[in-house]
């Protein structure tokens, strides 16, 4: 058979027997007569050992380039890049995501490669890769921004290869990653923000919104860009929607999923769960973010300040208590508009822990926070059967959720600090608050229609009418002809129906 043919035969390579025997004629030529045929093709059979892996698990950083299947699970799109060298052209580059038996691998594709993969939207021509194609790909491994990738060489369709992966059809809120696309995702509105407008380098206007939206392993952030942003009108807190085609995209260390032209945001007959997660205030720490709720018993005034150039900003102030501490909350922005009224249980997420006021922790609720009030009615029917304990209404919260508010707001801490002489301090409010509003407790009580006279002793958390007192484990909401002080202890006596005391004595 010859020493070529010998090496050959014990390859496990797709390497044609005659591509090999030109690699070893390459190899004897380039060495200059200092090799023979069978050293050439002993250093030729090595080199594809090298390169051949028995799966994507096995590519790491470092190696020298191989040679792999995949099937491809996701597109990305084109995008073009400037080089650093003066009057060099535009590049191109392209991101998919390949997968086979062992794992997922990002590769990536380079200028006349990445446009023949995928086609160019700007000269309107179709791509020669679709998402479910098994492709033969040869590239240099990278450590990059999520792990290892492939910086490809070569890709070609392989018709006759099989792989056993499914790809992706829905994805969830946990299985996004950068740089993935042709996302579906369906999930339940949390927030609608508004459309905003931007002048793009070219001169010509883009518009801009946004939409958070949960199910049941996360949340994630949703900007539409162009002809998708006005769908923001059409939808509503609550709804639940399918989000078709879209993009993963990295903002200041969060994922958000983009969608463009090709994509749709469209609105399904199906109840998806969000259950968010929170922390004990008493727990958290400067320089944390995190998710709080409690029950508000303070709610400052909206207030305006300059900003350093020279543009107005806006800020809010409330204070929350759950069962384990309070907190001043500053909400940024478009959430200082937030309709929050004292006993509101409130949610706040992605709240940035900062130094407050006299040496206090306060949290920042800006751009990227959300603000939940929530809803009454639903929290009155997860608790009917409950004393009101702040557990049990901690509980209600997490599956009560019926609104979240993350408008765009771009406040910054540059806000906080500007704003601080600004905002309204603490309050001298010091009692314990209750996550089941007077309001919920009158929901509760509807069902049986309760009427008994009752004794309440609690500080005063709303002074105005009703009047709403906390005694650091339940509310009630009082109807009484006396002016009290907020943060007052008092007593009352009365006759109470569907939750509300209507007080003969105050004392």
């Amino acid at each position: 058979m010859g020493v070529i043919a010998d090496e050959y035969e014990a390859l496990d390579t797709d390497v044609s027997l005659e591509e090999f025997r030109e690699a070893v004629e390459d190899k004897v030529e380039q060495m200059g007569g200092l090799a023979d045929e069978e050293t050439a093709a002993k250093l030729i059979a090595h080199e594809l050992k090298d390169e051949e892996v028995n799966g994507i698990a096995d590519i790491e950083p470092g190696m020298d380039e191989v040679k792999f299947l995949g099937k491809v699970v996701s597109i990305g799109e084109l995008r073009t890049f400037e080089r650093d060298e003066e009057d060099a052209e535009d590049g191109r580059v392209v991101n998919l995501e390949v997968a086979d038996e062992t794992g997922r691998i990002r590769i990536s594709m380079w200028d006349k490669l990445a446009v023949s993969a995928v086609g160019d939207p700007e000269a309107d021509t179709h791509g020669e890769i679709e998402v479910g194609d098994v492709l033969r790909i040869a590239g240099r491994p990278k450590e990059g921004y999520n792990g290892v990738e492939v910086s490809v060489n070569k890709a070609e369709p392989d018709d006759d290869a099989e792989l056993d992966v499914e790809t992706q059809e829905m994805y969830r809120v946990e299985d996004l990653s950068m740089g993935v696309s042709d996302v579906n995702l369906k999930g339940t509105i949390l927030d609608v923000g508004t459309v905003r407008t931007f002048d793009r380098d070219d001169g010509s206007e883009g518009q801009v919104s946004n939409l958070s939206v949960g199910d049941p392993t996360g949340r994630v952030r949703v900007t539409l860009w162009d002809e998708q942003a006005p769908l923001v009108s059409e939808f509503t807190d609550g709804q639940s929607v399918e989000i078709v085609d879209g993009y993963v995209k990295e903002r200041d260390g969060s994922l958000e999923l983009h969608v463009g032209s090709r994509g749709a945001v469209e609105t399904i007959d199906e109840e998806i769960e969000y259950v968010p997660e929170t922390t004990d205030i008493e727990s958290v720490e400067i320089g944390q973010t995190v998710d709080i709720a409690g029950g508000v018993i303070e709610a400052d005034s909206k207030r305006t300040f300059d900003r350093d150039d020279g543009s107005e900003g806006q800020v809010r102030n409330i204070r929350l208590r759950d069962e384990t501490d309070d907190m001043r909350v500053a909400l940024w922005g478009e959430k200082a508009d937030k309709d929050i009224e004292l006993a509101d249980h409130v949610l706040v997420t992605d709240a940035e822990i900062q130094e407050g006021w006299q040496d206090d922790l306060e949290a920042s609720a800006g751009w990227q926070s959300t603000v939940t009030v929530l809803d009454s009615e639903a929290d009155a029917g997860d608790t009917a059967e409950t004393t009101g304990s702040a557990t049990d209404s901690s509980a209600s919260a997490e599956t009560g959720l019926s609104a979240f508010e993350d408008a765009d707001s771009d406040e910054t801490s540059e806000d906080s600090t500007a704003a601080d002489d600004a905002t309204a301090e603490a309050a001298a409010a010091t009692a314990g608050t209750d996550t089941t509003t007077g309001g919920e407790a009158s929901g509760a009580a509807a069902t049986t229609q309760v009427t008994e006279t009752v004794e309440f002793t609690g500080t005063v958390v709303q002074a105005g009418s009703p009047i709403i007192l906390d005694n650091g484990t339940e509310t009630r909401q009082i109807e009484a002809d006396t002016d009290l002080r907020l943060g007052e202890e008092v007593t009352v006596r009365g006759t109470e129906t569907d939750g509300t005391i209507d007080a003969d004595d105050v004392f």
